[in-house]
Formats: structure tokens, C-alpha cells, sequence
């Protein structure tokens, strides 16, 4: 075991599972335990080698970009979504929830794909 994001992780090879026995208070806080034991039971393994990666040109730099900061997040601390979307200028908005915002807010995370559609349609249609 390993301590990643203030969680213990378990390492398989080169790849990373979140503990079970944590998963639900750290990752899915704002869900049933049915659905945090779910989660939790059919979690994908993170490489590791994701952590070497490298980016020649982020696509936040050139193109626009919408942010949903889970202000009950866990995993990546409020504080640092914002840093980032910020840096990003990103559209953001703010809905109380956990890491996994987009199983407890669905329509929170609908409605923001929703408005970045409607604001890059014309632009998409018009070049």
C-alpha cells in the first residue's frame, strides 16, 4: 500500500487501485454505500506511467474550456480545481459534491456539457 491524494492505494504491477475500505468517504461521499461499494468493487486501474506523461501543447492554451468544481471533493481539493480551471480560463461552476460529482449531480454535469455545446456550435458551424 501507498499513500496517494491522502488515500491509500494499493499498487498491482504499474497500476494503482483506491482502498476499499476508504473508497466511499474519500471518492464517493455523497452516494449511497451501495453505490460507493459498487464503484469501489469495479474500479479501473490508474497507470502509473500517466504520472511521466508529457503534454507538448495543452489544448486548454488554444481552445475553450468548462470546469465543474466538486466543492466536497476528496480526491482533488476544491482549492486546486480552482487553481486550475482558473489557469484553463475555464467557465466554471460550483455544485456541492464529491469526486464523483457525475453520479450524485448528473444534470449538474449535463447542464455544464450542455452550455459548452451551445457555445462552441456557432463557432463550429460558422468556420
Amino acid at each position: 500500500m501507498q499513500l496517494f491524494l491522502g488515500l491509500r492505494a494499493a499498487r498491482v504491477a504499474d497500476a494503482l487501485f483506491l482502498d476499499l475500505e476508504k473508497f466511499h468517504a474519500s471518492f464517493a461521499g455523497d452516494l449511497s454505500d451501495e453505490e460507493a461499494a459498487f464503484m469501489a468493487d469495479s474500479q479501473v486501474p490508474w497507470g502509473v506511467d500517466a504520472l511521466d506523461g508529457t503534454i507538448s501543447e495543452p489544448a486548454w492554451r488554444s481552445k475553450p474550456s468548462w470546469y465543474l468544481v466538486a466543492t466536497e471533493d476528496r480526491m482533488i481539493p476544491p482549492p486546486a480545481q480552482r487553481e486550475m480551471s482558473a489557469r484553463a480560463r475555464s467557465t466554471v461552476i460550483e455544485v456541492a459534491g464529491s469526486h464523483a460529482i457525475y453520479v450524485s449531480q448528473p444534470a449538474a454535469a449535463a447542464d455544464l456539457i450542455r452550455t459548452a455545446v451551445n457555445a462552441t456550435i456557432p463557432a463550429a458551424v460558422g468556420a
